[in-house]
């Protein structure tokens, strides 16, 4: 938590059966020393994804660096899935290097764009870059993915979707956030098909944006990783239909942290979170705290009510044994001095 440097994400976008987890599962096995961390939320073929990219772990993504999100399409489930799965990759020891984050094929990149301005991790990561597949046989002939059928399977499997967007608005929308196209299964689309489909992107994209074409996924990961957009900053400048629509803003929340000595007792620490939880509709707390007594430091993770504790690693001789306790709500219920009377006891 004391190391500031900032942590770069790509968002790897695209239909179901774009060729979204061939691609990764080339950059894991050519990474190059680089650690690595993955999030997968192909949700429509369950454990499907995830089991295929812990076969291509190395040393430098183990298994344990990978994670399934399979409760809902991530633009819709932010809040309860992706921020908390962020927050465990961001503490594992040692650190990745880079997260990359396979979509649904139904995710719409923008509002999953907009969590990266969430208090609880804004500081920690940067959006290095958000990579749109495109399938081009089926852009070229106006289907926009491979497999409609798919698709709507897909769609009915997620009762808690949020949005009914038509495909051509899906794809839209991927574009609209694109710091990249790669067109996929050119050898399938022919030649006049590839030049559909970049007539297509190119007609559709509200900017200017780079397409490289692509077979089985291999493609250089420099190509890929490193495009350092920063995309986080840059949202108004990528366009969504949906944009205007009522959703809950990230603006809506604040975060404060609260520090205090060492505590005596974990179990009546959690307590107290619980109890702060509940009368003041807190949504996360998450920090460290310093058990007298105890040489490891207890990692301390909560949603809501639910909270789990756990000793994570011995304090360091050169660390001042204290606690640092952050604590997310919707602007209206952070009160530093009733949370810290609340957390204090």
């Amino acid at each position: 938590m004391n190391d500031l440097s900032r942590i770069p994400v790509t968002i790897v976008t695209g239909f179901l059966g774009a060729g979204k987890t061939t691609l990764i599962s080339h950059l894991i096995r050519q990474s190059a020393g680089r650690r690595l961390a993955v999030v997968v939320n192909e949700f429509g073929t369950l454990g499907i994804d995830g089991d295929i990219l812990k076969g291509c772990a190395i040393p430098d993504c183990p298994a344990e660096n990978i994670v399934e999100l399979a409760n809902g399409c991530i633009c819709c489930t932010v809040a309860d899935d992706f921020i908390p799965t962020v927050e465990t990759l961001l503490a594992l020891d040692p650190r990745p290097d880079h997260i990359v984050i396979e979509t649904s094929g139904l995710a719409l990149p923008k509002p999953l764009l907009k969590a990266f301005d969430w208090p609880a991790i804004r500081s920690r990561i940067t959006v290095d870059g958000v990579i749109a597949l495109a399938d081009a046989e089926a852009v070229g002939a106006g289907r926009f993915a491979p497999d409609l059928a798919a698709i709507e399977a897909q769609r009915a499997a997620d009762p808690g979707i949020e949005h009914e967007t038509p495909l051509a608005e899906v794809f839209e929308d991927q574009l609209a956030c694109a710091d990249l196209v790669l067109l996929t299964k050119g050898d399938l689309a022919g030649p006049d098909g590839v030049a559909r489909a970049r007539a297509i992107i190119a007609a559709e994209a509200p900017r200017p944006v780079t397409v490289v074409e692509l077979l089985d996924g291999v493609i250089d990961p420099a190509i890929v990783l490193g495009l350092e957009a920063a995309a986080e900053d840059d949202i108004a400048a990528r366009p969504s239909h949906h944009d205007g629509e009522a959703e809950h803003e990230h603006d809506d929340f604040d975060s404060l942290v609260h520090e205090m000595g060492e505590i005596d007792d974990p179990a009546a620490l959690v307590a107290r979170i619980e109890a702060l939880a509940r009368d003041r509709d807190i949504l996360r707390v998450k920090g460290y705290a310093a058990v007298r007594g105890k040489p490891m430091r207890l990692l301390v993770q909560a949603v809501g009510a639910r909270i789990r504790t756990q000793y994570d690693r011995p304090w360091r001789v050169d660390e001042t044994r204290a606690t640092r306790l952050v604590v997310i709500a919707e602007h209206d219920r952070i009160d530093p001095a009733i949370i810290g009377t609340a957390l204090n006891g």
